[in-house]
């Protein structure tokens, strides 16, 4: 059966089409006896207005989208929850994208949310993103980049210095006397995982007796984690890293898991260090020691700049760069914090 439409409303209510519309939009216009047969009207066809398109003519919608890395990953989970909440206290909605780590997923959720007319869209970019974002705000949409630093002073961000979280991983598995590292992680065209081995690199290359290795993942998940631990398990006792920094918790999780399945002892022979601090770090079979991100206020600041950048009053375009913090707990030797 066909959707009741405004024009049934009317007939039903004996009203023109344009009193229906004052009902719904300026309900101060209209009568309470003409007011209250609408309402009757649309009860009677259980007309269901059509949200989008009102928006699409008043050429002012009320939701903004977000296009996230992972949906698996907790910390994407948080920042979607920061964002939506400071969303919802400004009486918009969010909708989601996920990109999966695909730039092809990640343009056609670009391409939805521009045809959709969204308000604003946050992103957390699988690549660089800098020429199609540039064309989205030339074309009235804004634009503000979550989870990393916008390379062009042009274009928003909010996101933590990864370079000074991947200083603080490494330099705490040497404080704790690890000399052969490891960096578990990838593919390396994510700028968070380029810039957490930036920093790591860094800090081994101030010790000359420090040796750091690359063990490259094709994505940042438990499963990819796990692939990287067989591989470092197949070596002999003596050729593998006494200690691991993976570029986000879930790969951590899956490194631990194998380790704890092999026998090796945490962190007597390997010592792991992840990034995120989502809320399984703690709770995992060692508990995890792991470099904090605000993700809560991370996804609640983006989206407050980006509707500030929707004010006629709007500031120019900023970065705002948090710090993370070193949670240390049992997996790298120390005493839990958190």
């Amino acid at each position: 059966m066909a959707s009741a439409s405004v024009k049934d409303v009317a007939r039903l209510a004996g009203v023109s089409i344009g009193t229906v519309s004052n009902v719904l939009n300026h309900p101060a216009k209209v009568s309470g006896e003409t007011a209250s047969r609408v309402h009757d009207a649309i009860v009677k066809l259980g007309f269901v207005r059509n949200e989008a398109a009102r928006q699409l003519r008043a050429g002012a919608s009320r939701a903004v989208g977000l296009v996230i890395l992972d949906a698996r990953n907790p910390f994407f989970t948080d920042l979607s929850r920061g964002a939506e909440t400071a969303a919802a206290e400004a009486g918009f909605s969010v909708i989601l994208g996920n990109s999966g780590e695909s730039p092809e997923r990640e343009d056609a959720y670009l391409d939805l949310f521009e045809e959709q007319r969204l308000h604003g869209v946050l992103i957390s970019p699988v690549g660089e993103l800098a020429p199609r974002v540039r064309k989205m705000r030339e074309r009235g949409i804004p634009i503000v980049i979550v989870d990393r630093e916008s390379a062009d002073a042009g274009i928003s961000s909010v996101s933590v210095d990864d370079v000074a979280g991947g200083r603080l991983a490494l330099g705490h598995l040497i404080g704790t006397g690890r000399r052969r590292l490891a960096f578990v992680g990838g593919p390396e065209s994510i700028r968070q995982v380029a810039d957490r081995l930036s920093g790591a690199r860094s800090a081994a290359a101030a010790r000359a007796d420090v040796s750091l290795e690359v063990v490259a993942t094709s994505a940042l998940t438990v499963q990819e984690g796990a692939a990287a631990a067989r591989r470092v398990l197949d070596r002999p006792a003596g050729e593998r890293p006494d200690g691991v920094f993976a570029a986000n918790d879930l790969l951590a999780i899956g490194f631990l898991q194998e380790l704890v399945a092999g026998g090796v002892r945490v962190p007597e022979e390997v010592a792991l260090v992840g990034y995120d601090d989502i809320d399984f770090a703690a709770a995992s079979i060692v508990p995890l020691t792991s470099v904090r991100q605000p993700a809560e206020l991370i996804g609640e600041t983006a989206l407050k700049l980006l509707l500030a950048e929707t004010d006629a009053a709007a500031s120019a375009p900023q970065q705002i760069r948090y710090q993370p913090e070193l949670v240390v707990r049992s997996s790298s030797g120390g005493l839990s914090k958190a």
